[in-house]
């Protein structure tokens, strides 16, 4: 696919940087935005909150999801609610499991009866998509991540496990799927083919978009002219 406007998959931009986060915003292919602990302190944010409400107050109208950052299930559903208020435009991020392994199953079960629109995330098993599927059933427009990325971490090929995820959230159309945690560009046509809803990608991975359909011959003599100009930079001698 030589043309970005055909993409079916909705682009996500996943990261903390607020001036990165802007720019993504004002590319129309960016139809929403991600964040977790670890990229906001990557990214130095020190208030969680003020930086969460900065943020929703320069991009208003797509969605944004927060992640709670409790590993007592009681404390996730506090800090849940407390975010849920920060605008309609957000989404609970509620992690699969605690550090225990013990399920967030019945939490997000009660969330999303109560209308929070959830983001799971850490899924990397079927067996989660349908036990999160499951209780997501009867309550409110939720994300189900499953990091993909991951996935391919460990050597397996991600494309038949996201394809599976798919058609088990074909009848719950208020679930969407999220190929989270990509690795290359090339992610974002592997989940635009198997149906995916959304794809979510930081901003080395989203600056690649202008490579889309660049001609090859073309990009081998830039890559030529990149090492050459290095080597004259460095002042290489033999």
């Amino acid at each position: 696919m030589n043309n970005l406007s055909e993409l079916r998959v909705k682009v996500f931009a996943d990261g903390a940087v607020k001036s990165e986060m802007i720019e993504m915003y004002h590319n129309p292919l960016i139809r929403g935005f991600t964040t977790n602990p670890t990229l906001m302190r990557k990214a130095g944010i020190n208030d969680y909150k003020a930086f969460a409400l900065d943020i929703l107050q320069a991009i208003p109208d797509r969605p944004i999801s927060f992640e709670v950052f409790s590993d007592e299930f009681d404390e996730m559903g506090r800090q849940a609610l407390l975010i849920r208020d920060w605008g309609g435009n957000v989404y609970v991020k509620i992690p699969v499991t605690n550090t225990l392994g013990q399920s967030s199953v019945p939490l997000i079960k009660e969330l999303s009866g109560k209308g929070v629109k959830l983001n799971v995330t850490a899924i990397l098993t079927l067996k989660q998509v349908i036990e999160v599927s499951q209780a997501l059933a009867e309550g409110a427009q939720a994300f189900i991540s499953v990091f993909a990325g991951r996935i391919a971490d460990t050597g397996r090929d991600p494309v038949p496990i996201m394809s599976a995820a798919v058609e088990i959230l074909r009848s719950t159309p208020q679930q969407k799927l999220i190929w989270a945690s990509p690795r290359e560009l090339l992610n974002v046509f592997q989940a635009d083919l198997i149906g995916c809803h959304i794809i979510t990608a930081t901003y080395d991975i989203l600056k690649k978009l202008i490579l889309v359909g660049k001609d090859l011959n073309e990009f081998s003599l830039d890559t030529v002219k990149m090492f050459r100009e290095d080597a004259l930079k460095a002042s290489y001698s033999l």
